[in-house]
């Protein structure tokens, strides 16, 4: 959802949303970098974490595994 809200195909600017965060950040990237680069890294983060658990399961519950 991040993306799409980067884009401007997500949530509206009412609404909290990393990837709003992100795209208004951009205006301000060379004096107020913080403003764009915490809410990426927190989509990083998020991401690079469901990427490991779905792994991790994956090698949990793969019945080819054993073979």
């Amino acid at each position: 959802m991040g993306g799409l809200a980067f884009l401007g195909l997500g949530t509206q600017p009412p609404s909290p949303d990393w990837g709003l965060m992100v795209s208004d950040g951009r205006t301000y990237i060379l004096d107020q970098w913080w403003i764009a680069t915490f809410p990426g890294l927190a989509i990083f983060v998020v991401v690079l974490a469901f990427n490991l658990i779905g792994d991790t399961l994956r090698d949990i519950f793969d019945p080819r595994q054993y073979k």
